[in-house]
């Protein structure tokens, strides 16, 4: 019982210091609110105020603060989440400390809906990146039945980074494309880390073509940092090989569905996102290029990544808002790598609904339907 006793006096505390941060966050908030309503000087006022030196390096040293914030609030959480079931199990369903545990449960899941309610865009980076969220074959296994898989290109070899092949979909046959990573060291680097080569994306659009010539519809799934960047990719002809997908894709008359279910990283990922409808777990992210790439260039310091995922516009419900997909699939609390059977449950949901609307189009509205929809992106520029 002391065991326990100090058990439960360790939770407290934990929830105490996690109930301090949430206060100290919503005053963060409420002070960064009023600051931003409040009336700026005369111009004269700012000429005759001492020159300063810029605000950049406090702002990152800011941001670095809080990102350590809620990394602390996350392991806190984690922390609590473990004590909780010890205390579970050391204590006697009829006894009188069942019923404070199971208010600090509660506490507990009030607090991760908060937490996750809040995730900046570089943790959702992190997610998108996480090494146990589900990857193409996981759908493929879950969502699907009787795959069959095609390989090659027809031309120089397999690209074991891209998974193509036919399935079933609730009992129609559809083909499947879609990037692989691999779980362990040996599975990724045999996969190239999900990377495609030219043979693969030439694999891709040959399986793509196959499944038009039968009006097989075709699901596409995105989790890659990128076309693979190597030499002998560029000596194949990696630009090429993407240019030919995007305007062949574009033109097949079936119905085609993308989901972003981890990274959507440059040409690597539009080479086989043209579809109908582009869809994305809620935290997984879509981009032209990496959060610390984007670092790299603009600051020549990869370190300010954080800065760079912020401004670069790459979560879900921003590109939503920008217009640039369809809609936002809701993932499991706490990330799709922690319950793969439910992420799937909820695309499941989604791609049969989008499905069964396009199928009552005709090719010729399908065809005029996507060109819209990609010729009409980025007019908020104009």
């Amino acid at each position: 019982m002391t065991d326990a006793r100090e058990k439960r006096k360790l939770a407290r505390e934990r929830l105490r210091r996690l109930r301090a941060l949430a206060k100290l966050r919503k005053l963060q908030e409420k002070t960064a609110a009023r600051a931003s309503k409040a009336p700026q000087p005369e111009p004269s006022a700012q000429l005759q105020r001492p020159k300063q030196q810029p605000a950049e390096p406090a702002l990152l040293e800011t941001e670095i603060g809080t990102s350590q914030r809620n990394e602390l609030r996350q392991l806190e959480i984690n922390a609590l989440e473990r004590d909780i079931v010890e205390l579970s199990n050391l204590t006697d369903p009829s006894d009188s400390s069942a019923g404070e545990i199971k208010r600090i449960r509660g506490e507990v899941e009030e607090l991760k809906r908060d937490f996750y309610a809040h995730l900046d865009s570089w943790q959702r980076v992190q997610l998108a990146r996480h090494p146990q969220r589900p990857y193409t074959d996981d759908f493929i296994r879950l969502l699907f039945e009787n795959f069959s898989e095609i390989h090659g290109d027809r031309n120089f070899a397999d690209d074991p980074a891209l998974i193509t092949g036919m399935a079933r979909f609730h009992g129609k046959p559809v083909l499947i494309v879609g990037n692989q990573k691999g779980r362990d060291t040996k599975q990724r680097v045999a996969r190239n880390f999900g990377q495609a080569k030219p043979e693969g994306y030439r694999k891709a659009l040959r399986a793509m073509r196959v499944a038009a010539k039968f009006r097989r519809p075709i699901f596409v799934f995105v989790d890659t940092p990128g076309a693979y960047p190597g030499i002998d990719a560029e000596e194949r002809g990696q630009a090429e090989a993407i240019a030919r997908n995007i305007r062949d894709i574009s033109r097949l008359p079936v119905p085609i569905l993308v989901a972003i279910t981890g990274e959507g990283g440059s040409g690597g990922a539009l080479a086989i996102a043209i579809g109908d409808r582009v869809l994305m777990l809620e935290n997984s992210i879509y981009s032209v290029i990496s959060p610390e790439g984007c670092a790299s260039i603009m600051w020549r310091d990869a370190t300010k990544a954080e800065m760079a995922a912020d401004a670069l516009k790459i979560t879900a419900p921003d590109l939503l808002r920008l217009k640039l997909i369809d809609e936002i699939v809701p993932e499991p609390r706490g990330g799709a790598h922690l319950d793969h059977a439910a992420t799937a449950k909820l695309l499941d949901q989604v791609l049969s609904r989008e499905l069964e609307e396009l199928s009552r189009l005709s090719p010729d509205e399908l065809l005029h339907q996507r060109y819209d929809k990609f010729r009409h992106m980025g007019q908020f520029f104009v």
